[in-house]
């Protein structure tokens, strides 16, 4: 072999190491990003169960507060 054949393949080889190297930051990268994404995600659905539960709790209540309007609106109409 040549040494200017060498010289081409040590600069491949270095071009290869620079790549794997750039795809592995990539790859830390993207792992850090999709962390913080199921850390978000984790967070959202924490809040809208809470939500769904209040909402739950306000239709009780409103279920609650309209058997008492119809109780007393139907001892409005036994005294009537």
């Amino acid at each position: 072999m040549s040494f200017e054949v060498l010289e081409q393949l040590e600069a491949k080889i270095q071009t290869a190491v620079d790549t794997i190297s750039l795809l592995q930051m990539e790859v830390e990268e993207l792992k850090e990003e999709k962390d913080k994404l199921a850390a978000e995600a984790s967070e959202l659905r924490s809040h809208r169960e809470e939500l769904e539960q209040k909402a739950q709790q306000m239709q009780q209540e409103h279920a609650a507060w309209q058997d008492r309007i119809r109780n007393l609106l139907g001892k409005m109409d036994e005294v009537e």
